[in-house]
């Protein structure tokens, strides 16, 4: 009876795919939410396709690596932008009705509350998705609070922390692409020490 080898992984880091996805969706719509331009196409078809679908594939190439944070986390901000669309879509084709402030501070706070537990995760990983789920952290209990305010200073300034989170996000993963393609730090992640 022959057993077969376990054979070492080759495939492609999916991560970067899911923080570029991830950090472009969010820096876009948060332009819209510091006062720049209104809520658009632009904004739901990157929610749709890039900041969901793509997110939701990378999740689950996480899993195929054996990766459960990895998995957990795009999945989950996948489907988290399908249904933020789905909020704002399905109302508008008569199928719902639009959901509640206090819903969509309840759906928010519940996202800050996951975003904060992964935060915790992250603690033993790199400094740069660190700072990706804390701001992003910060970014949820500050949507939460401009809904529950209708301040609508504090919802531009909200705006402006996102495009910080986003923009984190797309540092993250690119730093990942260029430093695996040039075989040295091109772009540092803050590596915590290893012991």
């Amino acid at each position: 009876m022959s057993s077969a080898s376990p054979t070492s992984d080759m495939t492609a880091n999916p991560a970067p795919l899911g923080l570029l996805a991830f950090g472009m969706t969010t820096v876009l719509l948060n332009i819209h939410n510091a006062g720049f331009y209104e809520l658009n196409s632009m904004i739901l078809a990157m929610g749709i396709f890039y900041g969901g679908m793509a997110q939701i594939v990378v999740g689950i190439l996480e899993w195929k690596k054996n990766n459960t944070f990895g998995m957990t986390a795009f999945a989950s901000y996948g489907f988290f932008w399908l249904t933020l669309v789905a909020l704002l879509v399905m109302p508008k084709l008569g199928l719902v009705e639009s959901a509640s402030n206090n819903a969509m501070i309840c759906y928010l706070s519940m996202w800050g509350i996951f975003t904060l537990l992964m935060f915790i995760g992250t603690l033993k990983m790199s400094r740069a998705l660190q700072f990706v789920f804390g701001s992003l952290t910060v970014l949820f209990f500050m949507l939460a609070i401009g809904d529950a305010t209708g301040d609508a200073t504090f919802k531009h300034l909200t705006g402006y922390e996102g495009i910080i989170c986003g923009a984190a996000a797309i540092y993250t993963g690119m730093a990942q692409v260029l430093n695996e393609v040039y075989g040295r730090t091109v772009m540092p992640l803050g590596n915590p020490a290893t012991k």
